[in-house]
């Protein structure tokens, strides 16, 4: 706990607890000494008294006396604390006494000082002759040439009063001198603690940036030193901060004429090809028409090779002067994008068509699933993005298949462009949108282009708002893809089901713990023609499920919620439609599918049910009138 406390409470309790020691200490001896010497005192009287009456009550004694006693120990009553005084003869006959003092038998006689009488009994003998006495004496070992015996008990309750006053007197000195330590000791503390405190406070003001604050420099030694090296340390920091801020300022100032200088650069280097587009492109034109016309002509082989060689390098430069024009006018501003309303799946279907020759040359099995669907954003823009994307794909993938899709996801419709080529590793999926970026191109071959591809797919799509998503992993293909508004078509809502053979191709998600029943499930669908992929272990390169199929009699409800909800976390399958299959299901159980938007069928599950289900899920809903275009 301690080590907590902050210098000040250190410092006051280094400085408070040894003078309290030392004060305590020196008060308690002083008290102890003093109580002794009272007590030293009472017992001193008592033995003069009783020494003097013992010599004085001699003769009366010996004479029988008895009267001269009893005026002896009236007048020893007068004496302070005097409680009780009595003579009892040689025989135990009591021949005087004064006070209140009881004579018990010798042997039930108390001790000479009995605490529970509060007094203290002295008891002399009474000698014809001078006899030394060297303390009390009991009457049954008194000599026996004693006349008698002196009984003397003295009252012990003064000496107690001022035992109490004495114990107050010292507890008070205590009091006074713990005070007066442990305001010394604060004093002392603040004479320490304080510089130290204001150096702690004004580096942490200078901490915070205010460089002009000083230690006020107060006392001498290591403190003096410390303050005023905190004050330099200060002074050479603002002068530091002072240089290094008109540095910045200066850079800044540089940095930024510089980059006006090299924007004003780029949009005039944009602004002129973009107006030359027309010049570059005529004399490329000439040359077109040109290399077509000698085409034409009878040449013999070697001219003909020249000639189908110079057209395609002709057709290569097209197309780089396409890219080079299209990014200089997307970076000048000078594209204005027209949104309307049309057929989507049209376009595309216009887009394979024409990709399709490319895509059988290198041996590859383009297709299109595409429900049919009405956009709302520029068809020609869009033609460019989805045009650079599919021709990517069909470049890259030495085997397999391109497939581009088409599926609604709420009011947008979601476009993706599959392929099975390499995949693009995840620190290259950063640069890919990048200017001038071929991941397989290191010798910088003009027939695969200039790189500028995708970087002009990224500005188009940020161009006209459209969400542009990349999925990929090495060795399992990548999925382009870009969300756009669906179009409202004019006329009441209607949805067109899928024919009967429409399954072709669909991707099914099936969830099914009971094997048997799994792969029973599995071929049904694919029957069908469904693609199926296995929810607890999908595979990389598998299309984006359509639809989800799962069993939750044999995992439980709440399990095959949890496995939907983590499913349509992912991206593009928020909206994914969800079957679920369950034996006698309950009230509850469909309350709860409903409310996670899925829809329950009981088994066993006939197969006709199923199909009209998966059908009416998988159509395709035309929607409200379209926005003006």
């Amino acid at each position: 706990m301690i080590e907590k406390w902050g210098i000040r409470a250190r410092v006051t309790l280094v400085a408070f607890i040894p003078m309290l020691v030392v004060a305590a200490l020196m008060t308690a001896t002083h008290t102890s000494l003093r109580l002794g010497d009272l007590d030293d005192a009472l017992r001193a009287r008592a033995q003069a008294y009783v020494r003097q009456t013992a010599a004085a009550s001699e003769y009366a004694l010996f004479a029988g006396d008895n009267r001269t006693l009893q005026q002896l120990l009236e007048v020893l009553m007068l004496e302070d604390d005097m409680a009780g005084v009595a003579i009892v003869g040689r025989d135990g006959t009591l021949l005087a006494r004064a006070g209140t003092l009881e004579l018990a038998p010798p042997a039930h006689r108390q001790p000479a000082d009995a605490p529970a009488t509060k007094r203290l009994r002295i008891v002399e003998p009474i000698q014809p002759r001078p006899l030394p006495t060297d303390g009390a004496i009991d009457l049954d070992t008194a000599d026996d040439n004693a006349l008698g015996t002196l009984f003397i008990e003295m009252s012990l309750e003064r000496l107690d009063r001022r035992r109490a006053a004495l114990l107050w007197i010292a507890a008070g000195w205590m009091v006074v001198v713990a005070a007066g330590s442990l305001a010394l000791a604060r004093r002392m503390s603040r004479t320490v603690s304080g510089p130290i405190r204001n150096v702690a406070d004004t580096v942490l003001r200078i901490g915070r940036g205010e460089l002009d604050h000083r230690v006020p420099v107060s006392g001498g030694g290591s403190l003096r030193a410390l303050a005023e090296g905190v004050n330099e340390m200060a002074t050479r920091l603002s002068i530091a901060h002072a240089s290094m801020s008109r540095q910045i300022e200066e850079a800044t100032a540089e940095l930024r004429a510089r980059r006006d200088e090299a924007e004003r650069a780029s949009i005039a280097k944009s602004r002129f090809l973009a107006a030359a587009s027309h010049d570059l492109r005529q004399p490329l034109h000439a040359l077109g028409l040109f290399l077509s016309e000698l085409s034409q002509q009878r040449l013999d082989e070697r001219s003909r090779e020249l000639t189908d060689k110079l057209m395609l390098s002709a057709e290569a430069m097209d197309g780089l002067l396409d890219s080079l024009l299209e990014i200089s006018r997307l970076d000048a501003g000078a594209l204005s994008p027209v949104k309307r309303s049309f057929d989507l799946r049209e376009r595309l279907e216009r887009l394979v068509d024409g990709q399709s020759g490319a895509a059988a040359e290198r041996g590859l099995e383009l297709r299109l699933r595409c429900p049919p669907c009405r956009a709302h954003t520029d068809p020609l823009l869009l033609d460019r993005i989805l045009g650079n994307l599919l021709a990517n794909a069909i470049r890259y993938t030495r085997g397999g298949r391109v497939l581009v899709a088409c599926r609604r996801r709420g009011a947008r419709l979601r476009v993706e462009v599959r392929d099975s080529g390499p995949g693009i590793a995840a620190e290259a999926q950063k640069v890919i949108f990048d200017e001038f970026v071929q991941l397989d191109n290191p010798e910088r071959s003009h027939d695969k282009g200039l790189g500028l591809g995708l970087s002009i797919v990224r500005r188009l799509t940020d161009l006209l708002g459209l969400p542009l998503t990349l999925r990929s992993r090495p060795g399992l293909g990548s999925v382009f893809a870009i969300e756009l508004p669906a179009a409202r078509t004019q006329g009441p809502q209607r949805r067109e089901t899928r024919a009967l053979d429409s399954f072709e191709g669909v991707c099914v998600l099936l969830a099914d713990d009971a094997r048997h029943e799994h792969d029973a499930l599995a071929e049904l669908l694919a029957t069908w023609g469904c693609v199926i992929d296995d929810a607890h272990a999908p595979v990389a390169d598998a299309p984006t499920p359509d639809i989800l199929i799962a069993d939750q009699a044999a995992r439980g409800a709440t399990a095959t919620l949890e496995l939907l909800a983590r499913i349509r976390a992912r991206p593009g399958l928020d909206a994914l439609p969800a079957i679920l299959l369950d034996e006698a299901p309950a009230a509850d159980s469909q309350a709860r599918a409903r409310a996670a938007g899925a829809h329950l069928l009981g088994k066993p599950v006939r197969p006709a049910r199923l199909r009209a289900l998966m059908h009416r899920l998988l159509g395709v809903d035309a929607g409200p009138p379209e926005p003006p275009a």
